[in-house]
């Protein structure tokens, strides 16, 4: 799905780098979060001390006065942890919420851009799970993770300071689990790093069959494959079970050995440091402070460890996010791109030659035919044969590999794609509607039309009686994919959605194949006018015999070759092959009728 030389391009470590790069469109807030956490690190590191204070000049010499202050500071310190705290938890999910709005925007924006190619070749599933649970992923590192080890980090290094100028010798034998703890966890890290990337690409495909039974569960049910179906989503989500229990295993390998680590610390602590205190060379309030900063100083580890998966996490999600940010835009404007404001309706295509991405023949080979203005061009051919690809050519949903398609001798690719694209209209062969109203879908590209154009364009699609009868009529609300609709009601609102475009050419990809005959003549004697008052010329991908037979010209593709063009009588003198596809679509049309 994605290409591999922008696997390696994004490493684990620089997408992190990239995610904590887009903190810099929330610095204060950032800049907030960080002074809070200061602030938390003064308040932990003072507490002790005031246990000190109150035990060595209150409790041993029994002054009241000095326990009671001690106590009262240690009220006011604890309600500076609270507020502290809380502004650092409050402040960096702000500044995460902020950074995952700016990735869901930047990866929607960018499949927005995206080449037919790159989604031809992208599961969706795949893609959705970046969108949602990737960027959660980012989101809870940001949020918690990133905000745990920097806080970690400042408590170390100041707690660290603070026993050292305490006592030294017992400094030494409590810093030194520092670095075998540090080792333990950056072998974590090294070692399941992979491992979380394939957890999310599981979850992709656990998506996949969920996202294919949503949308086929008609089938499923009509050819009872429901108990396969079931069976196929468990063994997805067994092996989902499988990869995140192996994390589970890879925590259960490291962290016992960490915490059995701050146990002996602690032990060896309170040992040499109660020999200490024995011999008058160490106090009970100090003991009782540097025991206080001991888990003050393995806290941090801790939280850092297990902070640890959540980062390996993110990184791994990271890098499958910049992975489609980055994905190369295959078709793009030319510098200096003109736009395309009128049409003379002269379009030719020189020797034109294409192959889909990943393909192993030719779609299309060395095509070469010129349109005539106002000519209706009807597109005949056995099933994969091109014709579909030719209408993908002309809007430039891809380019060709070979040869050239110009418009008024002007190439398609010299044009910016906006301009290029408004000015086609075309209805394509699988109709799809999205979620609102019926009014909505057949404005979609034109949300500011008025009702009354609405109307006009559904009256030509022969829509229109349909929509009235309906309680809220255009104001009925369209189903998911257009649920609650036959795909001939379908077919029709998405000629409608295209005939209120601004179109100088007219591509109508088998756009009546499930309608029925007599609505099917209705639309074409319809768009006959329509045809000559707006469009420049017009492709008609054909499967009906009357529109072949009304066509102005004909071409005949055959396994990606124009093999013969001309009127319906000039092919049914010079090409048997006409003739098989008419006859087999006259024997289609009897047993249909």
């Amino acid at each position: 799905m994605v290409q591999q030389p922008e696997l390696r391009q994004n490493s684990p470590m620089r997408s992190i780098g990239r995610v904590l790069k887009s903190l810099g469109n929330y610095r204060w807030t950032s800049l907030g979060a960080l002074i809070s956490v200061l602030l938390l690190t003064v308040a932990n590191a003072v507490t002790p001390q005031l246990f000190r204070w109150g035990i060595d000049q209150g409790i041993a010499p029994r002054n009241l006065q000095i326990v009671l202050y001690s106590a009262a500071w240690m009220v006011v310190a604890a309600i500076a942890r609270g507020l502290f705290n809380f502004g650092q938890s409050y402040l960096a999910e702000a500044a995460s919420q902020g950074v995952a709005y700016d990735l869901r925007n930047k990866i929607f924006s960018k499949i927005q851009n995206l080449s037919f190619s790159y989604h031809d070749q992208s599961q969706t599933s795949q893609l959705l799970t970046r969108v949602t649970s990737d960027i959660e992923q980012i989101r809870t590192f940001v949020g918690t993770s990133l905000i745990q080890v920097i806080g970690g980090l400042i408590t170390l290094v100041s707690i660290a300071v603070i026993l050292l100028i305490m006592n030294w010798q017992l400094a030494l034998i409590t810093l030194s689990a520092v670095p075998i703890s540090a080792w333990l966890m950056a072998r974590f890290v090294n070692r399941n790093n992979q491992l979380f990337g394939q957890i999310q690409q599981q979850l992709g495909n656990l998506n996949a069959v969920l996202q294919e039974n949503l949308l086929g569960i008609r089938v499923v049910k009509a050819f009872v494959r429901e108990s396969a179906e079931k069976s196929r989503y468990t063994t997805l989500n067994d092996a989902l079970v499988t990869a995140n229990m192996q994390t589970i295993r890879a925590i259960r390998n490291t962290f016992p050995f960490i915490f059995l680590l701050s146990t002996l610390v602690t032990l060896a602590v309170f040992g040499y440091g109660g020999i200490q205190v024995i011999f008058g060379s160490f106090s009970i309030g100090e003991l009782v402070a540097f025991n206080s900063y001991l888990v003050l100083i393995f806290q941090p580890i801790l939280l850092i460890g297990f902070a640890a998966p959540a980062i390996a996490q993110a990184a791994a999600s990271a890098t499958r996010v910049f992975e489609v940010v980055d994905a190369a835009v295959e078709i793009r404007d030319r510098p200096n791109a003109m736009l395309f404001d009128t049409c003379g309706g002269r379009i030719t295509f020189e020797n034109v030659s294409f192959r889909y991405p990943g393909a192993t023949t030719e779609a299309l080979k060395n095509v070469s035919f010129e349109t005539k203005p106002k000519e209706l061009i009807a597109v005949l051919g056995m099933t994969g044969s091109g014709k579909s690809t030719i209408m993908n050519l002309i809007a430039r949903f891809y380019d060709v590999t070979g040869g050239a398609i110009r418009i008024d001798g002007r190439d398609v690719r010299d044009f910016t794609l906006q301009s290029l694209r408004s000015h086609i209209g075309i209805v394509f062969q699988e109709s799809t509607l999205f979620s609102g109203t019926i009014r909505d879908n057949i404005a979609y590209a034109k949300p500011n039309a008025s009702l009354e154009q609405v109307i006009e364009v559904a009256k030509t699609a022969q829509i229109h009686d349909f929509v009235i009868s309906l309680p809220d009529g255009y104001n009925t609300i369209v189903g998911e994919r257009g649920v609650g609709l036959s795909g001939g009601q379908k077919q029709r609102i998405a000629i409608a959605r295209t005939l209120l475009t601004d179109y100088s050419i007219l591509i109508l990809d088998d756009s009546t194949s499930a309608v029925d005959a007599k609505t099917a003549t209705q639309i074409q004697a319809e768009l006959d006018d329509l045809m000559q008052q707006k469009a420049c010329v017009t492709f008609v991908v054909a499967q009906r015999i009357s529109t072949v037979k009304n066509a102005d010209r004909i071409l005949l593709i055959d396994k990606g070759q124009l093999v013969a063009q001309g009127t319906h009588e000039e092919l049914m003198r010079i090409s048997p092959l006409y003739g098989v596809i008419l006859e087999s679509q006259i024997q289609h049309h009897q047993v249909k009728s």
